[in-house]
């Protein structure tokens, strides 16, 4: 078994071994990996803190052993918590990292970080300040930052700097939790997800005070929530078909 790390901002993660192939997520700076399949240009990874899998370009990423990928195992996960820091590497060159990056394996870039972390689990009250940090940022299908994140990306970007471990993909994360019969069972923090007209989940949000939602569609934005789903306020119209209302904390 061979691993990896990302010594890049942010790489893309796509659904098939090419540049014009699907992006199905993204591998932020310091994730760690194994390596499932490697050809000449490309490489089918498992991201070590959720196993999502993607392929990614060969020239994106450094080899680690197997005696580092257990070493960044056994490190307790600290994440970048500013919206847009830097890192300085041995040479002193400056490299971004958004918010949720790992910091936690710097050492093993040979790099140092002087921004704000978080490690550990919080108060779940300090996830609907961590999901406001998002707010405005733009629709992006695949995307886990500030500069382009999706409905599913947000939420467990959310929880994860938090403490907290959601799967990849809206389908995935409806799986976890318990379930809610009513929306004022509810609390702020808890997720909601929505079907489309077969039945399949297709979008997930992060619920608010006061019947509101905030969720990532166009960009991250905030709605009103009711027993039927999302409530444009502008379009005069509902955007989303509630499904289940999940508790995950």
């Amino acid at each position: 078994m061979r691993y990896g790390i990302c010594h890049l901002s942010i790489v893309p993660m796509r659904f098939e071994p090419s540049d014009r192939s699907e992006l199905v997520n993204q591998m932020l700076y310091g994730e760690y990996f194994k390596l499932l399949e490697y050809r000449k240009n490309w490489s089918r990874i498992r991201l070590a803190h959720d196993g999502y899998e993607g392929w990614i370009d060969n020239k994106q990423f450094v080899e680690i052993d197997e005696q580092q990928y257990a070493f960044a195992k056994a490190q307790t996960e600290q994440l970048a918590s500013d919206p847009v820091q830097f890192a300085i590497d041995e040479h002193q060159s400056l490299t971004t990292v958004v918010m949720g990056s790992s910091i936690h394996t710097i050492s093993l870039l040979k790099s140092s970080f002087e921004g704000t972390t978080r490690q550990g689990q919080t108060d779940r009250s300090q996830l609907i300040q961590t999901a406001l940090l998002y707010l405005k940022s733009p629709y992006m299908w695949g995307g886990r930052t500030p500069f382009g994140i999706d409905c599913s990306g947000f939420t467990q970007m959310v929880y994860r700097l938090n403490g907290f471990v959601l799967q990849r993909d809206a389908s995935q994360q409806a799986a976890q939790g318990e379930a809610l019969s009513f929306i004022e069972e509810s609390e702020p923090g808890d997720l909601a997800f929505f079907d489309n007209q077969d039945g399949a989940i297709v979008h997930v949000g992060i619920i608010l005070e006061d019947n509101y939602i905030i969720h990532a569609h166009g960009e991250v934005r905030m709605d009103r929530l009711d027993h039927s789903g999302i409530y444009n306020v502008h379009k005069r119209s509902h955007t989303h078909k509630l499904r289940v209302i999940k508790k995950i904390i």
